[in-house]
């Protein structure tokens, strides 16, 4: 067994900002192929996948802030994936001329447009209102869960019910919003162009891009610093952290509503690309997919929410494409191999593991670090760092 003494390295803090530095030339570079070489190479149809499936990511995003980071694991993130996606489905359905009400009310004998509408006759405000009705009603569900200290299974069992709430209420608003039959913006215009049109797809592809490179600087802000240090803290030992003398309610409060707002964002996205928003959004299946995701990819790293996204739903795409009868089993197979091989998902994979494993698989001895002095290890010298750093940093 060969050994490795690594060298001292410099402070963690300059470590960090050179890292942040490079991760930030990394994700703008990767959006400007995103947004501007990537039309050049895909299809209408392919394209649009793309931008719906970079849109599940944003909502990914938000799952792992608050699993991977907070420990607090939702499975009713589909409400507001849902509410953002009616609030911009609405204002589609509203460009229509002076006096008339979208077609589907006369079906029921809506003869006069309900008050909640009115407001969604506004861009600024629905802009506005998909991200902070989702964050509104993602504080509200929050507070009245964490103040009764509620959390692990017991949370997760409560967010579901939520989602069902949401599922069976919008189902029977035949009336206001069309019920199971939802709202449809493929045959919409926004700003007088079609929104199915290849001009305006390609318009919300890239806008796609920016707000999941705005979504990845978000959560890669929040967890980082003091803020980041208190969600972990949550995570690991949250009774602990109450001795400290904070209290986590405020704190679970404020990250479940920006995962809230965050998943309003994807969810209106979404639906642009997909042409239309059902309540069907809302099922438990679709919410516990979400969280599939990010556990393949990796919890707690960001960058594996947005990689385990991409490949499980193009895994969905092309398996279903080839093999329509059996994909599900190939899906059910990924799924297990993640749980039974790589429990930490890929990104952890590969970022503890797969270096010995690849080293081991080709006959070579693994590589262990030891410290000549207990000073040397970048893990005490990490914790040292943060204890000295200032309070307000």
């Amino acid at each position: 067994m060969t050994v490795e003494t690594p060298t001292v390295t410099t402070k963690r803090s300059s470590k960090s900002q050179k890292r942040l530095l490079v991760e930030g030339a990394i994700i703008v570079a990767l959006g400007l192929f995103l947004m501007f070489a990537m039309p050049a190479i895909l299809s209408g149809f392919r394209l649009k996948l793309l931008g719906r499936f970079l849109s599940l990511a944003i909502v990914a995003l938000g799952i792992d802030l608050i699993w991977g980071y907070t420990g607090l694991l939702s499975l009713g993130h589909g409400i507001f994936f849902a509410l953002g996606g009616y609030a911009f489905a609405m204002h589609l359905k509203l460009q229509l001329p002076e006096g008339e009400i979208p077609e589907f009310f006369g079906l029921y004998g809506v003869k006069e447009l309900p008050w909640f509408w009115e407001p969604f006759y506004s861009f600024p405000f629905t802009l506005i209102a998909l991200v902070i009705i989702p964050t509104i009603v993602a504080g509200l569900l929050g507070y009245l869960v964490f103040r009764n200290r509620i959390r692990g299974v017991y949370f997760s069992i409560l967010t579901q019910a939520a989602l069902l709430v949401f599922f069976n209420f919008f189902n029977g608003q035949q009336e206001l919003i069309n019920g199971t039959n939802g709202l449809k913006t493929d045959t919409e215009t926004i700003f007088g162009v079609l929104a199915s049109s290849d001009e305006a797809q390609l318009t919300f592809f890239r806008i796609t891009v920016l707000a999941l490179i705005l979504a990845y600087i978000l959560c890669r802000w929040l967890t980082n610093g003091r803020f980041g240090r208190l969600l972990i803290a949550i995570r690991d030992d949250e009774t602990r952290l109450r001795f400290t003398g904070y209290n986590p309610t405020g704190f679970k409060v404020l990250v479940f509503a920006i995962s809230g707002g965050i998943a309003g964002i994807a969810g209106a996205l979404y639906t642009v690309q997909s042409g239309i928003i059902t309540p069907n959004i809302m099922e438990v299946a679709f919410s516990i997919e979400m969280v599939i995701w990010v556990a393949v990819g990796g919890r707690g790293t960001l960058i594996g929410a947005i990689l385990g996204t991409l490949i499980v739903r193009y895994a969905q795409t092309l398996l279903s494409e080839e093999f329509p009868e059996v994909w599900l089993f190939f899906q059910g197979a990924l799924f297990l191999i993640v749980v039974t091989a790589l429990p930490d998902g890929i990104i952890g994979w590969m970022r503890d593991r797969a270096k010995n494993q690849i080293r081991a698989l080709i006959g070579k001895p693994q590589r262990v670090s030891t410290y000549p002095q207990l000073e040397q290890n970048p893990e005490v010298e990490r914790e040292r760092e943060e204890l000295d750093r200032p309070i307000d940093s």
